[in-house]
């Protein structure tokens, strides 16, 4: 079995691996097969059922899980890996080095710096107004800042920024900007710790050294 789809348009870097079911450059709505570009760099490993829509840069190293969707329009950096289930809307722009795990969701507006983790199942927002009549037009994206790490099951309300190198408690519900270095959990997520204060129990060393 292969069943490739690969749109006209599509450049794909060297020594990618693409497994059975994948497609690749699919048409925005309104769009021809075509008409976009879509540039996925060298080393890339593709899994089974992964689409990636045209109008889409990705850089050198990439790794999708099965089942993966990512939307038009939105840039991927290097050494970026995006786990099974996860979808990423159009207009998202990704640093070098993200890690999203699995049933991560990710939608429009959104820029995920440089290093960024985030956990499985975490719900990133936009709108603030769900089918409110201006909904499209007061879209608000999420800005996770450079090293930043939000764990499992946690949920980012429209517009909030996590400072970098901040920490966000699995389950936790962020309803204002994290401050840099943060430690917050909780519903609403409220700050509890600095990230540099974290130590491992039986050592006594921090968690996260400082770079």
């Amino acid at each position: 079995m292969e069943l490739v789809r690969i749109h006209p348009n599509v450049t794909l870097g060297r020594n990618a691996q693409v497994d059975d079911f994948v497609v690749l450059g699919r048409p925005p709505r309104g769009r021809a097969p075509g008409d976009l570009p879509l540039v996925i760099g060298d080393d890339a490993v593709l899994r089974s059922h992964t689409v990636i829509y045209a109008g889409t840069r990705i850089g050198r190293d990439f790794q999708s899980g099965h089942g993966v969707t990512i939307r038009e329009d939105t840039v991927v950096g290097d050494r970026c890996s995006i786990g099974t289930g996860s979808i990423v809307e159009f207009k998202v722009l990704l640093g070098d080095g993200v890690r999203l795990h699995s049933g991560v969701f990710v939608p429009e507006y959104s820029v995920l710096e440089d290093g960024c983790w985030l956990g499985p199942r975490v719900v990133v927002t936009n709108a603030k107004f769900p089918l409110s009549a201006r909904a499209k037009e007061t879209l608000q994206g999420v800005r996770i800042c450079r090293g930043a790490k939000v764990g499992a099951n946690a949920t980012l309300l429209p517009g909030v920024v996590v400072g970098e190198d901040a920490l966000v408690g699995a389950g936790s519900v962020v309803t204002r900007d994290v401050p840099a270095g943060a430690v917050v959990v909780g519903n609403p997520a409220r700050k509890v710790a600095e990230v540099g204060d974290l130590r491992y129990g039986d050592t006594g060393l921090p968690v996260y050294p400082k770079r």
